[in-house]
């Protein structure tokens, strides 16, 4: 659904890529995860997605087409993206704001017809968010926003949805809501679903293919099994780990060491 072949993006004055040579795929039915440290190039993956930024070699492919092909409305009505940041400018209601996710297939003047209005309800539905539509999205708790924000992406439609580190802030309950959300969208309602994070154990707990970033380059991918080493860790984030194994689940769990004081 959603392929990086070989992406290489630079930033404007910078030394070196921000991505160098990329290349995955997040495929229908699946939870794809790009993880790394920070300045990784995980988030610059989504920007280079939406437009924001050009790619300086490679091609990004939506359902096997150029993504610089489409045009912005166009791409929204196969991928949703939920960014890291959003403000809401006014304080719109729910309910608005969730039907905003419909703007790709109607545009600004047509109101909503039956099949919108399905959408939405879907959205709803699969976010639990029914009993927050008439409150205002700016009296929303941290988990709520994430959710209703999940909600629009849903409404809006399409066979993709992109997020770019939507567990920030939450608890772990919220967190937990938000990782049991996307492998639903993936494998029940079968969606592609690529998400950016930082959140490693749920990584491994619920990805079905994870993407190691480590300075603009793949420096590792496949299954949990065969990305969460503690070595390749270890190197990546500049860190002493150890990785054990979920005595729940049974998938990779990181453990993050204590540094030794060095000696005097």
């Amino acid at each position: 659904m959603i392929a990086y072949d070989t992406v290489t993006v630079r930033y404007p004055g910078a030394p070196h890529p921000a991505l160098e040579g990329v290349s995955l795929a997040a495929a229908r039915g699946s939870l794809t995860a790009v993880v790394g440290p920070n300045g990784s190039g995980k988030s610059t993956l989504v920007r280079s997605l939406i437009g924001r930024l050009p790619l300086a070699s490679g091609t990004i492919l939506v359902d096997g087409r150029p993504a610089r092909e489409l045009d912005r409305l166009a791409l929204a009505r196969r991928v949703a993206v939920v960014t890291q940041r959003e403000e809401t400018t006014f304080a719109l209601a729910v309910r608005e704001y969730i039907a905003m996710g419909r703007y790709p297939h109607i545009g600004g003047w047509r109101g909503l017809g039956a099949a919108d209005r399905a959408a939405i309800d879907r959205a709803v539905d699969l976010t639990g968010t029914a009993t927050l539509l008439e409150r205002r999205a700016d009296e929303l708790s941290g988990g709520e926003w994430q959710r209703v924000r999940i909600a629009r992406a849903i409404a809006q439609g399409g066979e993709a949805v992109v997020l770019d580190e939507p567990t920030t802030f939450l608890d772990i309950a919220h967190e937990m809501l938000v990782f049991e959300l996307l492998a639903q969208l993936a494998h029940v309602e079968r969606l592609a679903v690529l998400l950016v994070s930082h959140q490693l154990n749920l990584v491994a707990r619920f990805a079905d293919h994870i993407v190691l970033l480590h300075q603009g380059r793949v420096a590792a991918a496949g299954p949990a099994s065969d990305v969460m080493h503690g070595p390749t860790l270890e190197r990546v984030y500049d860190w002493p780990l150890l990785v054990a194994r979920d005595p729940v689940v049974g998938s990779p769990a990181l453990v993050p060491l204590r540094r030794r004081p060095s000696a005097r």
